[in-house]
């Protein structure tokens, strides 16, 4: 297999970015994600791919629960603050803020809409794991459209 054409192609799939909010106990933590979609209407679930090894996996698999922050287009800085290793202070938030909702899972008040679910199930595959959760709140704020992958250089997959 030609590594870099299967790289470059599947970098090519159209990826939203989000802040995940996670819970366990009283800690709250958030991380950037983009590995996420619908995968059930009936019950309402979601899917979300989290890296192996770390504090943000751990956490959900403690807490059960995760929410999904939609940010603006203008909030691209928001995101890369959640990209960034968390500061000696363990304050990943820093200046942002953010209310407890149904799960306890942070929701970020600058968040265009979220969702909040409670984990079905957790499955290891590859160096990810698929988190499966059930949407138990959702609020549309705005109707603005959010960012994605493709409104950034960034890219995460390949």
């Amino acid at each position: 297999m030609d590594e870099t054409a299967k790289k470059n192609i599947l970098r090519q799939i159209p990826y939203g970015l989000y802040v995940i909010g996670v819970k366990d106990g009283a800690s709250h933590h958030a991380f950037t994600g983009s590995w996420f979609s619908q995968c059930s209407m009936k019950p309402p679930r979601v899917m979300l791919g989290v890296r192996h090894g770390t504090h943000s996996l751990d956490m959900i698999r403690h807490g059960k629960v995760f929410s999904v922050n939609w940010m603006s287009k203008d909030d691209k800085k928001v995101l890369e603050q959640f990209f960034k290793a968390t500061p000696a202070s363990g304050d990943r938030f820093g200046d942002l803020t953010y209310r407890i909702q149904k799960t306890g899972a942070p929701v970020l008040d600058k968040a265009l809409s979220y969702i909040e679910c409670e984990v079905i199930h957790i499955h290891e595959a590859g160096d990810h794991s698929i988190v499966i959760g059930e949407v138990v709140n959702a609020e549309l704020r705005s109707d603005q459209p959010p960012l994605v992958m493709g409104d950034t250089p960034w890219h995460y997959g390949g």
